[in-house]
């Protein structure tokens, strides 16, 4: 079967950057390069978006555990206050550090659910994923349409392999996180500006007319757009587009008409946009992405929630992320030359190094890209001719490829997707079912801060409280998670009493040693749910237990 490619296609080392036509056939030898077993259903971009939504939305579902507490407390619970008056604000909001952009999103599908009277317990927990999941899936498509465009279709499917097979997309992409989102932006605006610098590229002749709208051609606006919305959600999304932009504004002929012209009137309109939403919620005059800078790259603020050493993203967090993938990646990136994409990678592993505070999902938005190499050297694998290597062998060896990276990443996908740190979310949909039966008058977490979802999962106005751990203005001073990890049953004592203010309380087993002779006479378990087979933060929270008020029973 004969493949239209491009002139820079994987195989040998293609030349450095952008060329050629994507319409090109195969090389003049007649070669005819082997698809992936699935290749049919990638015959056109539709079908890859078909493909991408269904998977995704089996992603979405199979996604049972809890990951990091922004997906719940920083999206969720501030649209669930939007749409049903209640849910908690965390600190950051009340400092302005966070925009309204992301959360109304998801405040249009609760409210879309409440009036159709879907708003059940299982409905909440699951819709917003599967909402994401529709993102998710347009950043699959894209990934293949960049590959395609910088490579070959060859490589773009091997790429969208390795992008449904990894680990930690599958785990990481179909939560409610900013991340996730900035990561579908970023993968799509950069595709749209890559589509401008190919249509600069490709028209080498024309009019004086011609020439001033290729100054400025459609698709870089369209990707000026994209990228400052994905500032306006994660405002270090700036990170990415400093270096794309400034690598074309050196080259550009008129600079004065990309700053003027482009940038600025898009990037003003965007941030007219998110700052009078978030005005208007805030009730105050506010500027969001200033004071997210001001808090977390000049002040350190995000070092309060812990720091790593400087190379952790290079030595433990990107490689953990992309897993045994690493090495087709590498190879890729060497074999392709497309040293752009390459060094913007680099470029925000290197920035983000400089910040105390490190976590996995704040590179998310390059792990994309890491694929599109990944493709690259499974395309040139799978097309390798030459002596010594026979039709068997080739196939053999990227056979033996493709069973280790699904081997090593699939089970590890549906460990941490179905089971790793999973009671907290179950614990938390037990407890909407039972309050929305009446039988849960108020609850208090004895746990970590912020270790559950919360009112956007439970959806029933009750009294709830939780451990706080806002930072102190003055260092040393230890918040109430803090406290109560340090010495549990006096902590409780102190603060609470006998507890008989609520009628269900909910711990991590690791805890409940200390405070059972304080709960053995009021209180009787009810409830208890795996969490972790492994430790997680300090103990090993094997289990959450669930206790109520012998009263209420």
């Amino acid at each position: 079967m004969s493949h239209r490619r491009r002139p820079n296609a994987a195989g040998p080392p293609p030349p450095e950057g952008i060329g050629g036509s994507s319409t090109a056939e195969a090389s003049s030898t007649g070669e005819e390069r082997p698809d992936l077993p699935w290749a049919w259903a990638l015959g056109s971009e539709r079908r890859v978006l078909a493909l991408a939504l269904a998977f995704r939305a089996a992603n979405a579902l199979l996604v049972r555990t809890y990951f990091n507490p922004d997906e719940h407390w920083q999206c969720l619970e501030v649209a669930h206050r939007i749409v049903f008056g209640y849910g908690h604000l965390t600190w950051e909001w009340k400092r302005g550090l966070r925009s309204y952009l992301h959360p109304f999103i998801f405040a249009a599908l609760y409210k879309i659910l409440s009036l159709l009277h879907l708003d059940s317990p299982w409905f909440m927990a699951m819709a917003p994923r599967l909402l994401q999941s529709v993102f998710a899936s347009f950043g699959d498509l894209y990934l293949y349409k960049l590959s395609k465009l910088i490579f070959n279709n060859h490589v773009a499917q091997w790429a969208l392999f390795s992008q449904l097979v990894n680990w930690f997309m599958f785990f990481c992409i179909t939560r409610t996180l900013s991340n996730s989102m900035e990561t579908v932006l970023t993968v799509t605006g950069l595709y749209y500006w890559f589509v401008a610098i190919e249509s600069v590229k490709g028209n080498s002749v024309v009019s004086k007319q011609q020439a001033a709208s290729k100054q400025s051609p459609p698709s870089r606006k369209m990707a000026l757009l994209i990228a400052a919305l994905a500032c306006a959600i994660r405002p270090t999304s700036a990170i990415t587009w400093l270096y794309v932009g400034l690598l074309d504004f050196i080259q550009m002929k008129s600079k004065s008409r990309f700053i003027f012209l482009e940038v600025v009137p898009l990037g003003v309109f965007v941030l007219a946009v998110t700052t009078f939403l978030d005005c208007w919620m805030y009730g105050s005059r506010i500027i969001v992405p200033l004071n997210f800078l001001k808090f977390n790259l000049f002040s350190s603020g995000g070092d309060y929630y812990g720091t790593h050493v400087f190379h952790w993203y290079f030595s433990q967090g990107f490689p953990s992320m992309i897993w045994t993938f690493l090495p087709f990646s590498i190879s890729g990136i060497l074999k392709s030359r497309e040293w752009r994409l390459a060094g913007l990678i680099v470029w925000v592993l290197v920035v983000y190094s400089i910040l105390g505070h490190k976590e996995f999902r704040f590179v998310l938005p390059v792990l994309p890209f890491m694929f599109m190499f990944s493709g690259h050297n499974l395309a040139a694998m799978a097309q390798l001719k030459g002596k010594g290597h026979n039709e068997k062998g080739r196939l053999s060896r990227l056979k033996l490829s493709v069973i280790l990276l699904i081997l090593t990443n699939v089970p590890m996908a549906l460990y941490m997707s179905l089971y790793h740190q999973r009671g907290t979310e179950d614990a938390m949909l037990y407890l909407s079912r039972e309050a929305h039966d009446g039988r849960v008058k108020s609850v208090l977490f004895l746990m970590p801060c912020h270790s559950t979802p919360y009112y956007s999962t439970l959806h029933y106005n009750l009294p709830m409280r939780f451990l706080d751990c806002t930072p102190s203005e003055n260092k040393g001073t230890l918040d109430e998670s803090d406290r109560f990890l340090m010495n549990p049953a006096d902590f409780v004592g102190e603060v609470f009493g006998n507890l008989s203010s609520f009628s269900h309380i909910v711990l991590f087993e690791s805890e409940e040693r200390h405070v059972k002779l304080l709960l053995r006479n009021s209180f009787q378990e009810v409830r208890r749910f795996f969490h972790s087979h492994f430790k997680v933060d300090r103990d090993l929270q094997s289990s959450v237990v669930v206790y109520s008020q012998k009263s209420v029973l």
